[in-house]
């Protein structure tokens, strides 16, 4: 029908023109959060990527990421073309996790709704300990949540993060059921 071509014709050209930039990275679809991992080359971005694919989670992109704003407040992120569902692992090299552990462990797009900033254990920094805290990354004049997570030899990273998506998704539950609260309590 012409509402479904219009409407479709629309979301194509909202993707296709929004404004975007590329950040080195890695994106990650973890229990459905669409996850940024960010932090400096070597941190060990690439192999926390396979780690949580290995535990059943999905890659979007690793090395580059493509972040589109498509709408105010969304985010979206893909890999470019041409290295879409690939990982460098240094010893390694470049491996296709499409191939390697099934098309399940990759998906071609997500909204950005969290971003974790990777960096070295700094003894001399004070980190937050009870997440009461809340700090933003600003994509493209988005705000997305974000959190630090310092890196040392012993910490299971992919449980961390696996935590922090868990915690995340609750809190936006938490915000969507009060502002329903809100809303009703307003009527």
């Amino acid at each position: 029908s012409t509402v479904d071509i219009t409407s479709r014709l629309i979301d194509y050209l909202n993707r296709v023109t929004a404004p975007q930039i590329t950040r080195h990275g890695v994106l990650m679809n973890i229990y459905g959060q669409g996850v940024l991992i960010l932090g400096d080359s070597g941190i060990g971005k690439s192999e926390l990527a396979i780690e949580l694919v290995k535990r059943g989670h999905r890659l979007i992109a690793d090395d580059a990421v493509e972040l589109r704003k498509v709408s105010s407040s969304k985010i979206m992120g893909m890999a470019p073309e041409n290295i879409r569902h690939f990982i460098e692992l240094r010893g390694i090299g470049i491996i296709n996790v499409a191939r390697l552990f099934g098309i399940g462990a990759v998906k071609n797009s997500v909204e950005v709704e969290m971003v974790i900033e990777l960096e070295a254990w700094d003894r001399t920094k004070n980190y937050d300990r009870t997440g009461l805290e809340s700090n933003t990354y600003d994509i493209l004049g988005v705000k997305v949540p974000s959190m630090l997570i310092p890196v040392m030899p012993g910490r299971n990273l992919a449980v961390i993060l696996e935590t922090a998506a868990i915690n995340n998704r609750q809190k936006e539950m938490r915000r969507g059921n009060s502002s329903t609260a809100l809303a009703c309590r307003t009527m």
